[in-house]
């Protein structure tokens, strides 16, 4: 099993920027493809970011493409979420996902979940 504990989220302004961090532990990190899902009140879960094992792939939700960046340090178990130009309706709880597939990692069932940090954008 991987444990996953995010942090960095917070109140900032809109257009401000947040960094998120996803610290794994537990099984190996880099034998999982990585992501990002958030939720607001009142709406589903939806997809924002994944990056394959190595980085070198990244898949982005078109509301975040030009915006959010997803990063990951191999060597620090650590995944990143870089997001400039905060808009009120990024405010939502972000988790953190680790999975076992890139290509069909938004609809994909296994995995593991944070628990997620709340970033709240005020306009």
């Amino acid at each position: 099993q991987v444990q996953l504990v995010e942090s960095g989220g917070g109140l900032v302004q809109a257009g401000d920027s947040l960094r998120l961090s996803c610290a794994a532990s537990g099984r190996t990190f880099s034998s999982y493809a990585m992501g990002w899902f958030r939720q607001a009140p009142g709406k589903e879960r939806e997809f924002v970011t994944a990056i394959s094992r190595s980085g070198s792939s990244t898949d982005y939700a078109d509301s975040v493409k030009g915006r959010f960046t997803i990063s990951r340090d191999n060597a620090k178990n650590t995944v990143y979420l870089q997001m400039n130009s905060l808009k009120p309706e990024d405010t939502a709880v972000y988790y953190c996902k680790a999975g076992p597939n890139f290509v069909f990692f938004r609809g994909a069932k296994a995995g593991y979940w944070g628990q997620g940090t709340q970033v709240t954008v005020s306009s």
